[in-house]
């Protein structure tokens, strides 16, 4: 059975190109493509056409923190933070809203991961489709820190953020499609088509085992997937191209950029405590050098993480715990913003 589903409404074009950027810096040799041969225009693209073009490779496996990306944050400057846009947007009925400090006080939402509808906010979760931790290991890593927040707060494509069910989020946690899919079946097509327009739109690679099992499902379940076009991310760095050799897939992940001489230096900001500055050299990985202290903005009652971070209210102190100022464990074990004890 065929299935044809467009993922975005909207149509809209953009240039995928390896432009000055050429990975493979290592075993083998990767392919230098002409930048010409590249770009081309994704308007409603066959899904394998578009997972053709993203590059394999084996993943970064060190240095992640999830306080290098920030996050949630009002990038737009319409006064609200990106979850609470995303609230917004994706409640099935007309949210309640506090226009002070814009937070959705009531909504009705609809998990499509596993068809569970949530009236509850504390059930809803913000999920980047492309975890953080996927992306930093697909490429992230190389970003610099305005990079990684407008990934993190990305609102210009619908598919980067969606909200679905608390529980079936954590199950997901930052697996890809080789080691968890929603559980509703007839989701499917519609994830992988979000999943592979994320990676391609930023950039971002993919394993071996995650490029080879959504081939097979768009060889099968997803058969004829088409996948609607984006417009151009923030701050995004140029695709990377699928070389398609057995070199490319095997391959320890080396710095992208084809000089023997320069550096780039990229500060990633922790939440935990830390604000790292790493420099990295061509064929080389990065290394932490110095660390400050760093508190972020949040809203009381929230999900978050690492346990024992700081945040701040409207100049109130929080700390992100499992248990409330009683010592009262939260439901499910999951973390939340509180005020401090002294």
């Amino acid at each position: 059975m065929n299935w044809r589903v467009a993922v975005n409404g909207a149509v809209l074009v953009v240039a995928v190109s390896a432009s000055a950027v050429n990975a493979g810096v290592g075993e083998g040799s990767s392919r230098v493509v002409d930048s010409a041969s590249v770009s081309r225009r994704l308007v409603s693209q066959d899904a394998r056409s578009v997972l053709s073009s993203i590059k394999v490779e084996r993943e970064y496996k060190s240095g992640y923190r999830r306080s290098s990306f920030v996050h949630w944050s009002d990038l737009d400057g319409n006064g609200c933070d990106a979850r609470e846009d995303v609230l917004k947007r994706d409640s099935v009925s007309a949210p309640q809203v506090d226009p002070y400090r814009c937070y959705v006080v009531a909504g009705d939402w609809y998990s499509p991961y596993d068809g569970t509808r949530l009236s509850d906010r504390t059930d809803v979760d913000i999920d980047h489709v492309v975890a953080l931790k996927e992306a930093w290991d697909s490429g992230a890593w190389a970003w610099g820190d305005s990079q990684r927040k407008a990934y993190a707060n990305d609102l210009t494509d619908s598919r980067t953020l969606i909200a679905v069910r608390d529980r079936v989020n954590a199950a997901k946690g930052d697996k890809d499609p080789s080691n968890w899919m929603p559980p509703l079946r007839s989701y499917w097509c519609t994830y992988l088509g979000n999943w592979i327009s994320v990676k391609a739109r930023w950039g971002l690679s993919m394993d071996e085992s995650e490029y080879r099992r959504i081939g097979n499902l768009l060889a099968s379940d997803c058969a004829g997937l088409s996948i609607a076009s984006w417009s151009p991310a923030p701050n995004a760095a140029p695709a990377t191209t699928n070389t398609t050799s057995t070199t490319s897939t095997t391959m320890p992940k080396t710095s992208t950029v084809n000089t023997a001489t320069s550096t780039t230096t990229t500060s990633v900001a922790a939440s935990t405590g830390s604000n790292t500055a790493t420099t990295t050299t061509a064929g080389s990985s990065a290394t932490p050098s110095s660390s400050v202290a760093a508190t972020r903005d949040i809203h009381p009652g929230s999900f978050c993480s690492p346990v024992d971070a700081l945040g701040s209210y409207k100049g109130t102190s929080y700390v992100c715990s499992k248990t409330n100022a009683e010592g009262t464990p939260y439901a499910g074990g999951r973390a939340r913003w509180r005020k401090a004890t002294n």
